[in-house]
Order: structure tokens, then sequence, then C-alpha cells
């Protein structure tokens, strides 16, 4: 696939949808190093996932049925969002352990919802039901190419940005971010995933030489909680030889509460993964290397004004 072009394509498409994030340079991580970072979770419905979901329901025709998404809550809220500014019908079906603040977030949108037990993976399966169902068209949250080729829009602003980093770290749960990162950069800068130690599918997959199922925790596990990484994520990742290094719960509250002292930036803990391997020393830049971050999410829970 021709990724550069694809990408260029879902930034012509998305255009007058999204926000164009900012990007500063904060003195928060390990060693007090400046870093260069870009505030998606300044994005529409708190995250990147907006720039995936308006690609995808812009690059296809919705049939009568509508859309259809699974989520661990950041993606759902982002389809529906979606959906609603451009008409269309959206049933998203998220875990129980999206937890209350992401659950209203999609209520205010008007879409239908629908509250499974379990994780990702079982909201996935009921997804797809409805899906055969009613033939609604499926929304993936990070397995597609319409969805990769969207959240590649983010790098590639980025960039535009007057991006400056050797080194980007971004947080990974199945992998749409850093997939769209790696499919837009095609190896230029030298990328990051950092993971849960408690959710690494990713990690797991390169170690295992395929993408497997891991068991899925923690405090970030409603936004980095994909059982499997994306089999999109997976070829880039293999190919572009990027690693993975892990962090624990403690380092990404850590960061967490850093950013809210240190910067007045409110985010949930997946935004504050990447930043985490910086702060606990999980990945350690030489000492003349330009590092930059991805703040990926900000709905915390519980929500501070519900």
């Amino acid at each position: 696939m021709d990724w550069r072009n694809e990408i260029i394509a879902a930034s012509e498409r998305v255009a007058g949808h999204l926000r164009r994030t900012p990007v500063m340079t904060l003195e928060i991580g390990g060693g007090h190093q400046p870093v260069e970072v870009k505030l998606e979770q300044l994005q529409h419905t708190g995250t990147f996932k907006a720039r995936g979901a308006f690609n995808s329901l812009l690059a296809n025709t919705p049939p009568a049925g509508g859309v259809v998404a699974a989520s661990g809550g950041n993606h759902g809220a982002a389809v529906a969002y979606a959906a609603a500014r451009l008409g269309i019908k959206a049933h998203i079906f998220v875990p129980e352990m999206a937890g209350p603040s992401k659950i209203n977030l999609i209520r205010r949108t008007g879409a239908e919802l629908t509250v499974v037990p379990g994780v990702y993976a079982d909201a996935l399966q009921a997804a797809q039901a409805y899906e055969a169902k009613t033939g609604a068209i499926q929304i993936h949250a990070y397995d597609s190419p319409d969805t990769v080729a969207g959240q590649g829009t983010c790098m590639a602003e980025f960039e535009n940005q007057g991006l400056e980093a050797d080194t980007i770290l971004i947080a990974v749960g199945g992998g749409g971010l850093i997939g769209g990162a790696m499919a837009w950069l095609q190896g230029r800068r030298k990328l990051v995933a950092v993971e849960p130690k408690t959710s690494c599918a990713l990690h797991a997959a390169l170690q295992a030489g395929a993408p497997v199922d891991v068991e899925v925790s923690g405090i970030a596990a409603n936004a980095l909680g994909a059982r499997r990484i994306g089999g999109i994520c997976y070829e880039l990742a293999q190919a572009q030889g990027v690693s993975s290094v892990l962090v624990d719960d403690t380092a990404i509250a850590e960061a967490q509460q850093a950013l809210w002292n240190e910067a007045r930036l409110l985010v949930e803990p997946a935004g504050a993964t990447a930043l985490a391997a910086l702060r606990a020393g999980a990945y350690v830049p030489a000492p003349d290397e330009r590092v930059a971050v991805l703040i990926c999410g900000a709905n915390p829970a519980p929500d501070p004004f519900d």
C-alpha cells in the first residue's frame, strides 16, 4: 500500500472536521531534558481517535444500517461524534471497564450505546454480531487501512508544525496511532512504542514473532487494552524494526500527575504512558538525542466535571 499518499488523501478528506492540535516544549521528562509534545488530547472528544473516525466515515458510503464500532471508550466516542456531525446513524459497543466517564461521553453524542460485560475483545465480538445482523459498516478501532491512514494525519501534521525530534515516543494499545506514524514516517525518524506491563500486545507479538493474545489489566487498560495487536501495526513494526518498552502503573500515574502539576495538562493514564517511559527510565535518550512525545488522551476517570 502507498501509505504516504493514503495519508495525504486522508488529510485532505478530514480538513475542516478536525482541530490542528498545538505543539509545545516541556521539561518534565527523565532528567528534565526538553521534550517536544503534541497535545492531541485537545482533539475532538479528547483523543486522536477522531482522525481515524472521520477518515473512515468520509472514505466510505454508509448503508442504511449506519456504522458500528467496538471500543474501550475513546474510539467509540470519536465514531459517535463524527457520525453525529455527518448525519450518520451509529451504534457503539463498549465493555463495562470503559468506565462512566467515557460511557457518558458517548451518550452525550446521541449515538446508540450497548455496554457489555468484559473487556474490549468482548465488545468487538458483540459489534461483529450486530454488523452481521444489520449490515452496518464496522469502523475498526485500529486495524483497518482507513483508520490507520486517518491516525497518520497526526504525525503528518506534527512534522508540518516543525517537528525537530530524532525520536518520537508513542503509547500503544491496538496500534492505530503508532501504525499511522510508521506509515507516514517510513523510517525517517526513530519511533519507540510504549506499553503498560499489564497490557502489552505489541511487545508480546514482537517476542513471539506473530500477533498473540495477551491478558489485559491496569490503570490504562480502558484505552490501551487491546488483547491482540493489529496486523497492520505488527507488519509495519516488523518491517521498520520498531521496538517496545514497558512501564508499570506507578510510572504511568506519576507521569499523569507530573503533566498536571508542572504543565496543568489533564490527561488520562493512556495519555501519560509515553511520557512515563522517559520519566521512569524505560527509555533513556542519548545525550544529544532530541525527543518528542505524543500526548494522546484526555478522558480520565472519574470525569472531573460529571
